[in-house]
């Protein structure tokens, strides 16, 4: 499941630094390239529910297998696009079909993990997430310093199928599936009786927020450092990203948190880690801007990792559809804020960008101290 995570974070996210290069090769606006970004995690966010509803019904690991595998073959084809548009296209199906890892990913791990140490798996699963995020990024950034942007993409493609051979040979069969049918009436109905949880709905908006800032941080943060007085170049760029071990140190730690004082006093605390952190980088020495991103990194794989493993404990025998809403929610907070962003970027530089990111961050605590006054 770590190998999972990393492969679909590492496909999905490896083009974000290489933003300002893609607007400059095809001759358009930060806004309109990070539509790179933002049209695989739409064609996630469209397909999560589906492919949850699949996995219902013919099993977890058959969906996550299949999906990771034609996943890593559009990601190869990805770096042969002949237009912005193509590129696009190939990203939102990318998306869509990788969609089928994460929507089953939770439901498996709930189903095949102890009780005793789901908390923790879902923090080595969410890890896998932060170093593949991390290292697709950092590749791609160092090749293309040495190559083309192109290279970059096939070799994030390469890795995507190296990570499926792994995953379809070491990957245990699952022994506790119990299949559902996939009638619209039984899904209305878990639909239903999801949102009348009074926590559900509230861990799907903090899905959407503090994706939708974390993404938008780190779209335009390359646009911001290739600019005076920084000028960095690609790979220097892209050693920030070496940030995401952060992440993945702040994803177990937080499991570990939970485990001893509960997800509802912890998960706040990281809201206003991140906020902390987004305050970090409105200084203009650069040091400080990289301590602002790592800080605003563990604050948000910490929350990501407390959201996510609460949605599998309320949602019960409806984890699957409760995992899905909360990661169409995620990867819907990533497309549209991550767009938005743009625009903010256009207007304000990286005073409007934080801006904007900040009351993302106000919002994504008021709804955590709602959830703290909720019985456990």
């Amino acid at each position: 499941m770590f190998v999972g995570g990393f492969a679909t974070f590492a496909m999905v996210y490896g083009p974000q630094p290489l933003l300002p290069l893609l607007a400059d090769e095809f001759g358009i606006g930060a806004a309109s390239a990070s539509l790179t970004v933002s049209a695989a995690a739409a064609g996630l966010a469209l397909m999560l529910i589906p492919g949850s509803v699949l996995a219902d019904r013919i099993g977890r690991r058959q969906v996550m297998m299949v999906a990771l595998g034609i996943a890593a073959v559009l990601a190869c084809a990805t770096a042969i696009a002949p237009d912005f548009g193509s590129l696009l296209v190939l990203r939102a199906l990318l998306g869509a079909v990788i969609a089928g890892l994460p929507a089953a990913a939770m439901a498996y791990i709930g189903e095949e993990i102890a009780p005793n140490a789901q908390a923790r798996a879902m923090g080595l699963y969410i890890a896998g997430n932060a170093l593949g995020g991390m290292s697709g990024r950092f590749i791609a950034a160092l090749i293309t310093d040495w190559s083309s942007w192109r290279i970059a993409l096939a070799v994030i493609g390469v890795l995507g199928l190296a990570s499926a051979v792994l995953f379809w040979r070491r990957l245990p069969p699952s022994h506790h599936f119990q299949p559902r049918a996939a009638t619209p009436a039984r899904i209305l109905r878990d639909t239903l009786a999801i949102y009348r949880d009074p926590g559900l709905p509230a861990l799907f908006l903090v899905a959407f927020l503090a994706m939708g800032a974390f993404v938008g941080l780190y779209n335009f943060l390359g646009f911001r450092l290739l600019e005076a007085p920084y000028l960095l170049g690609q790979t220097a760029i892209g050693a920030i990203f070496l940030l995401y071990l952060v992440g993945t140190w702040a994803s177990t730690l937080s499991a570990r948190l939970a485990d001893r004082h509960g997800r509802h006093k912890v998960l706040w605390i990281m809201v206003v880690v991140m906020g902390l952190g987004l305050a970090l980088t409105l200084a203009r020495p650069l040091a400080l801007i990289i301590a602002g991103v790592g800080v605003f990194t563990f604050g948000f794989f910490a929350a990501h990792a407390l959201a996510s493993g609460w949605v599998g404990k309320r949602a019960g025998e409806r984890r699957a559809l409760g995992s899905a809403l909360y990661l169409s929610s995620y990867y819907l907070g990533a497309s549209v804020i991550g767009t938005v962003a743009g625009t903010a970027w256009g207007a304000g530089h990286w005073p409007g960008l934080a801006l904007l990111l900040g009351a993302c961050v106000l919002a994504t605590g008021a709804v955590a101290l709602y959830l703290r006054r909720l019985p456990t």
